[in-house]
Formats: structure tokens, C-alpha cells, sequence
């Protein structure tokens, strides 16, 4: 693989201003999570977790706008004296470096509307407090088992110092552009590239590209298989729904999507619009509705034909690996298709579901509840009922279309020594 030499320089380096805030356990939550800490570190005796936010900063703020600053900052329950005074081994959970949290986001966009200019960017960590009964400082072993109880490794990062909490703003120059050698080192590079960029490639694919690029006479560029293997994967073009279905030696008729589209084609009465767009529409009624006239942004009485949209998504993996916003982000995607149906859609009210292997909630594991492990890579069908409906729900809170209802079940069986379940959850929104 080659290099394009091409770089550019990161921008100026903002001033950084950490600042404290509230709490970020409740009480019982703390006194709960202390528990579980204390069974992987017997002398742990007393933790404390509170937020900290990182503002960085183009230039000074004047008095004023500091006061509005610590007033955007202020949120939440007030801390008890000894809160304010924490003892203890420090750990820093920030979000992942490199990446911009959703929190700052929409922090940062508060900010500016407040007329707060000079705010680059605020981001906000947790500050672990640890203190064991006998003073001592906790081992690299006790770190690493009390890691997981405090940051999801998927989107965050744990931090020795607060000083570190730069890293959070650092602006590295942008990576050199890399190019597969397949013209000399032909199918074996793109295969060596795919297994270590992560691509997922198919063998076939591997071979239209390289036949594709062969005959064009050039190498592609990690840009161009990145493009193509989002572009052209299972979620985006679904590949398998639309394959032909060979069963017993004879091709079948249709597709999966073709069976599916199947029961609109048979009754179509009542749609607007099915496969077709984002999401689907059915036919509503006449609605009186009150609201501004464009123009002249006067309110005025209108009646209306108001149709009514549906939309399902699905977002399982992600909910799998990272189960709060995995699930929230599936929410998101909901809420974008209805928008971008037609000319522009309103979200209303949404829901979430979510279909999980055996909980195996400690203390009340049931009968028929065997451990059959998971793979690695995901967290626990537990986890993901304790984190993913709240995501999910907080997304579309936050939004403004509430969240009224839901779904839940789990499944988990062995059949001729075959395990069949939902361990990759399926999360819908």
C-alpha cells in the first residue's frame, strides 16, 4: 500500500477551561454500583463519580458572558459538601478521543445561541473518585476489572489525569490518502486490505474490483473501497432480500422483498405510498389544524387532508456493541426517514422494541436458562435491557416526539444441539 504525501496543518490550539459540575450517580445508584465494584475489589470502601466539563475556547470571555457560561453549566442536583471535596485515586471518562460526543453537540449549540462566540466546543467526562479501607492505590489489575463498570469501551475512553482531558481537542492533520497496489501485487493486496481496514468484503466483490480496476488500469483508494463497501453492503442495499432463490435445482419466482411487497400488490386500498420512499403513508382524513400562515406568520384556522405516515427501523449490531446510543441512534434513523418522506413529514409519537437472549438477572437466573456465552465483541442481553430502552426513549424525549409504548421479549433454546437466540438483539424503532 502507498501514500498520498499530501497533508494540512490542525488549526489554532483553543484556550481549555475545565470546570466541575453535579453529580453524575444518584445516591442509590452509586450505593449500587459501589456493591458491584466491591465483589472484583473487597477493600474498595467509598467512590465518588461527578461530571466535569471541558470547554475549549477561541478567545477570552468577558464577565458577562462567563456568567452565562457557568449558568449553562449549572444543572442537575447540587452536590453535598463532601462530594465537593473528593479523596481518592482519580479515573477520567471522557468520550472516545477523536470523536465529538452527541452531548457537546448540542451543548455547543446552546452555547452559540446564548451569543457565547468564542466557545469552540464544551465537552463533558465523569470523574471516578476511588478510595479503599486501607489507603492504599488501586492495582493495574483492580483498574482494569473496575473499567468496565464505568465507560463503555465503544465510545469512551479512560483517562489517568485531568490534564489528559485535552487530548479531547486535539486536531490531528488529516491521514494520508493509501492506495491498494492490485496491479502488481493483484488480488492477494486487496485481500490483505480488506482484512485490515475492515471493509467485509465478499470474495465476489473482491473480484469485480479487481477485475473493474484492472481494466481501468489503476489502483483504487482506501476512500473508494470504504465508499463502496458502505455503499454496497447488506444494510444499504440488501443483498440477500433482493437475491434469486434457487431451491431444490428450480428458481424461484421471487425475491424475500418480492414476498413481501407481495401482500400491498394483492391489496393495495388505503396507501399513499409503500416501498417507494422512506417511509410508507396511508391515507388519513380532513383535520382542522391552527397554525402560522408562512407568509404572514399570522395563526389562522386550516383544514387540511392529513395523511398518516409509519415507519420501522431497525438497528441491531450497534445496539449490540454499544447499547445506549446504539438504540438511541436507531431512534434517530427513525425520525430522519419520517422527515425526509414526501416534501417533509412531522414526527408524532414513536415506540421501541427490543428481542434479547436470556437475561440472566443475578440472584433470579431461571431454570432454563443455560450460559452459552457470547461472542466477545457484544455486551449482555441483561445490558442491553438495562441501557437500550432507555436510548431509544431518550432520543425521541429529546426530540420532542414522546415515547409511548414498546415491546420486550427473550428467547434462548437448544434444539439438536443447536442454540437458537436472539445473543445479536434485535432493536426496533
Amino acid at each position: 500500500m502507498t501514500r498520498n504525501p499530501e497533508a494540512s496543518a490542525s488549526p489554532k490550539s483553543p484556550i481549555l477551561v475545565p470546570s466541575p459540575g453535579a453529580p453524575a450517580l444518584s445516591p442509590f445508584r452509586r450505593d449500587k454500583l459501589l456493591a458491584e465494584m466491591q465483589s472484583r475489589v473487597p477493600l474498595l470502601a467509598k467512590l465518588t463519580a461527578l461530571y466535569w466539563h471541558f470547554i475549549a475556547l477561541d478567545g477570552p470571555l468577558t464577565v458577562s458572558e462567563t456568567t452565562v457560561l457557568e449558568r449553562l453549566l449549572t444543572y442537575g442536583p447540587k452536590a453535598d459538601a463532601d462530594l465537593m471535596q473528593p479523596i481518592g485515586e482519580l479515573l477520567l471518562v471522557v468520550p472516545r478521543l477523536g470523536t465529538i460526543s452527541p452531548w457537546s453537540t448540542k451543548a455547543t449549540d446552546i452555547a452559540h445561541c446564548c451569543g457565547l462566540k468564542q466557545v469552540r466546543r464544551i465537552e463533558r467526562g465523569v470523574v471516578w473518585y476511588f478510595t479503599k479501607s486501607d489507603g492504599s492505590s488501586l492495582a493495574a489489575t483492580e483498574r482494569e476489572s473496575l473499567a468496565p463498570l464505568i465507560h463503555d469501551r465503544m465510545v469512551e475512553n479512560v483517562l489517568p489525569s485531568l490534564a489528559q482531558a485535552a487530548d479531547l481537542f486535539r486536531e490531528a492533520s488529516p491521514a494520508l490518502l493509501r492506495v491498494v497496489d492490485i496491479v502488481t501485487g493483484e488480488r492477494e493486496a486487496l485481500v490483505d486490505a480488506n482484512r485490515d481496514w475492515g471493509l467485509a468484503l465478499s470474495a465476489d466483490e473482491i473480484d469485480y474490483l479487481v477485475d473493474s480496476f484492472t481494466r481501468v488500469g489503476r489502483n483504487p483508494t482506501d476512500v473508494e473501497l470504504m465508499m463502496f463497501a458502505q455503499a454496497n453492503s447488506e444494510h444499504c442495499r440488501h443483498k440477500i432480500f433482493n437475491a434469486d432463490w434457487i431451491i431444490d435445482g428450480k428458481s424461484q419466482t421471487q425475491s424475500l422483498f418480492s414476498m413481501i411487497r407481495q401482500t400491498h400488490a394483492a391489496n393495495p386500498k388505503g396507501t399513499l405510498i409503500a416501498y417507494e420512499d422512506n417511509a410508507a403513508v396511508m391515507e388519513g382524513g380532513r383535520i382542522g389544524r391552527f397554525f402560522a400562515e408562512p407568509d404572514s406568520n399570522i395563526y389562522r384556522y386550516h383544514e387540511d387532508d392529513t395523511h398518516i405516515l409509519m415507519k420501522v427501523e431497525t438497528h441491531n449490531h450497534p445496539t449490540a456493541i454499544s447499547p445506549f446510543p446504539g438504540a438511541a441512534t436507531g431512534s434517530g434513523g427513525e425520525i430522519r426517514d419520517e422527515g425526509a418522506t414526501g416534501r417533509g413529514a412531522r414526527p408524532k409519537a414513536g415506540i421501541t422494541g427490543f428481542s434479547v437472549s436470556n437475561l440472566r438477572i443475578p440472584g433470579a437466573v431461571q431454570p432454563w436458562e443455560q450460559d452459552h456465552g457470547k461472542p466477545e465483541r457484544i455486551v449482555s442481553a441483561l445490558s442491553i435491557m438495562l441501557e437500550g430502552p432507555i436510548g431509544g426513549a431518550s432520543f425521541n424525549n429529546e426530540f420532542g416526539r414522546p415515547n409511548i409504548g414498546g415491546y420486550f421479549r427473550s428467547f434462548e433454546m437448544e434444539v439438536h444441539d443447536e442454540v437458537r437466540g436472539y445473543h445479536k438483539p434485535i432493536m426496533l424503532a
